[in-house]
């Protein structure tokens, strides 16, 4: 019985010594190695996250969108690293993973919309497609850009409404942005009765232009015939103009072209249409 009970403990004590010398000569080390490697990938995450901030302020990306990225990147890079570390040690991470993939797929299904939104609103950021000040005109939207948002913009209208805009639309879709350039082209449309001479018409209009003082010189103003409609001929007066003098010029000049061509006795018909009567 003694003997039984002896080769028991020496059994035990045999296992015991093959567990430790599995622990210290296997695992040890490569937990070791784990955790150097966790550390220098801490710190090489640390650096890209430092570099990535450098590059935002040089683009000037806002300050939101900036805080937002640097988040992200450094939590993403961060989750990476866990997971190739706990691997190292022999942690299965298959499991994990998928979890994380399904709890990822349900967020972005719920969220759709407005990841859509925050997508765009990178884009424009990044991109600066217009910028807080510029003039736009695009989704059916059209007025001056007071902020710009992660997931909408706010445009101001000429009537002084505020829309707020989703993003993915002014991102994804068809944008005019009025404000890119110094300078913008003012149209006037004008019709003068059929037997005026167009030249007078043309002289009078080019006059009128060269003595507004908004309008620039270079390019220098046009008169040209656009139609020979049903009860007019139609001239259109294209002068240029800096971008923040347009509305300006343009409401100045719609009522002084009716006025200067009063004044030179040029008529300006309104539509009408003649009926002859034939007795037979």
């Amino acid at each position: 019985m003694e003997i039984t009970k002896l080769m028991d403990v020496q059994s035990l004590w045999g296992s015991l010594n093959e567990f430790l010398r599995d622990i210290l000569f296997k695992d040890v080390p490569r937990i070791i190695i784990a955790l150097i490697v966790l550390w220098i990938g801490l710190k090489i995450v640390k650096l890209i996250v430092k570099g990535l901030r450098k590059l935002l302020e040089k683009k000037e990306v806002d300050v939101s969108l900036q805080s937002f990225l640097l988040s992200m990147t450094d939590i993403a890079l961060k989750v990476l690293i866990v997971i190739a570390v706990l691997g190292m040690i022999g942690i299965q991470t298959t499991s994990f993973i998928a979890v994380l993939g399904a709890a990822g797929l349900a967020v972005g299904m719920a969220l759709q919309g407005t990841l859509q939104n925050f997508a765009g609103g990178v884009i424009i950021l990044l991109l600066k497609p217009f910028k807080v000040g510029d003039y736009i005109d695009s989704a059916g939207v059209q007025g001056t850009v007071k902020h710009i948002q992660i997931f909408n913009t706010i445009v101001e209208t000429p009537d002084k409404k505020m829309v707020i805009a989703p993003n993915t639309d002014l991102a994804t879709k068809t944008l005019i942005n009025y404000s890119r350039s110094e300078n913008r082209r003012v149209d006037i449309k004008v019709g003068i009765a059929y037997g005026e001479s167009v030249d007078n018409a043309r002289n009078a209009l080019l006059e009128l232009a060269k003595s507004y003082p908004l309008v620039i010189e270079e390019p220098a103003p046009a008169v040209v015939v656009t139609a020979l409609a049903d009860s007019a001929v139609n001239l259109e007066l294209r002068v240029w103009t800096k971008n923040a003098n347009y509305w300006d010029t343009f409401f100045y000049l719609n009522q002084a072209v009716y006025d200067k061509l009063n004044e030179k006795g040029i008529q300006i018909p309104f539509n009408q249409m003649d009926v002859h009567i034939i007795n037979s």
